[in-house]
């Protein structure tokens, strides 16, 4: 059985103190210079130290320390936390955390080993990570021990992770069923991919513009194409994959505005699409939504202070944190309810959506 790395193995090797190695796990590092933090920090994670630590800790007393750690991911160009879904979360958090006399700490990063460190350093007592994929998800549970809830996972079910998913599917379905209503044909659905999240938004919306939901839905989940043509209903709803750059997606839309402009209606899986999509539409002297409706998902502030103020899919980012709270309470006492937690969204009409 291999034995456990102590602190003063982590010290003799450096040629520091254990006060030190010590100090540094437990984040006090004001007297220690930046180069020494940084090579004790190394080695714990290379002696996988810290992992195994954490438990330890956990065990011995709670911080009351709830991390948020946030996914960077390379489309928000180092301004994750200015994004206003992520930023929407972030507050509705801090403050449910608060009334339960939890600390919110916040981490970005695009490495889920950063999260161990982040979480085992500071002896936290949960996490709630937002936008990271399955196989981090896996890699977290088998390193980590406390609790941790997840927004918008797209894994199988697990008594050990609470998943807390907003319904993508039926937000997508509201969209196009609204603009078929309106008199709709040819609408355009732009994203960045074509999975998850933004899949289950898109398929949404196809099946929205057909008359049977029933056997739409089914359809669209059964391996589907995400969009497509149903002659019987003589719409049209096709994607177009946009780039993450902010710069490079103007770019894209001066070379695709002729073939934006065959569509009557656009629906963006998020507000920051589409909002950038509708003022981009405007300075190029097309009018919203005399020419094209613009459709987008989330209801951030962005929605609400454009003009027009953009009609969206709103979901309550209150109602998501008072579950995530619930939720590591649950983990924490073993008694998950549900691993599980699907939330409701609808539709909010506001005046970038005309009848055509």
């Amino acid at each position: 059985m291999e034995q456990r790395v102590r602190i003063v193995d982590i010290a003799e090797e450096l040629g520091v103190s254990t006060a030190t190695v010590s100090n540094v796990i437990h984040g006090k590092t004001k007297k220690i210079s930046d180069r020494t933090v940084k090579r004790v920090q190394e080695l714990l994670e290379e002696r996988q130290y810290i992992p195994s630590m954490a438990g330890i800790l956990l065990s011995q007393n709670n911080s009351r320390i709830v991390g948020v750690v946030v996914n960077d991911h390379m489309k928000y160009e180092g301004k994750v936390l200015e994004d206003a879904f992520v930023s929407a979360a972030l507050n509705a958090l801090l403050f449910e955390l608060e009334k339960s006399d939890y600390f919110m700490m916040v981490k970005a990063t695009e490495d889920w080993n950063e999260i161990v460190r982040f979480a085992s350093m500071w002896n936290m007592d949960g996490l709630v990570l937002l936008g990271f994929c399955e196989s981090d998800y896996e890699r977290l549970r088998e390193k980590m021990h406390i609790p941790f809830v997840v927004y918008d996972g797209y894994f199988e079910k697990n008594n050990r992770i609470c998943n807390l998913i907003i319904d993508n599917f039926d937000g997508g379905w509201q969209v196009g069923d609204y603009l078929r209503r309106m008199g709709h044909r040819r609408i355009l659905c732009v994203s960045d991919n074509n999975i998850c999240v933004d899949k289950d938004r898109m398929d949404g919306c196809l099946a929205g513009m057909r008359a049977d939901r029933r056997m739409a839905e089914i359809k669209a989940r059964s391996g589907g194409q995400t969009v497509g043509r149903e002659d019987k209903q003589e719409c049209q709803v096709d994607w177009l994959q946009i780039p993450m750059s902010r710069q490079e997606r103007l770019w894209f839309y001066e070379e695709h505005l002729t073939y934006i402009r065959q569509y009557t209606a656009v629906f963006a899986v998020s507000d920051v699409y589409a909002v950038e999509l509708l003022y981009f539409l405007q300075q190029n002297h097309i009018s919203v939504p005399d020419e094209i409706s613009v459709v987008g998902f989330d209801n951030t502030v962005l929605s609400r202070n454009c003009y027009p103020a953009l009609t969206t899919v709103g979901q309550d980012a209150k109602e998501r944190a008072v579950a995530a709270v619930q939720a590591l309470k649950e983990l924490r006492k073993g008694k998950l309810e549900e691993p599980v937690r699907n939330l409701p969204v609808r539709l909010i009409l506001r005046g970038s959506v005309r009848a055509v």
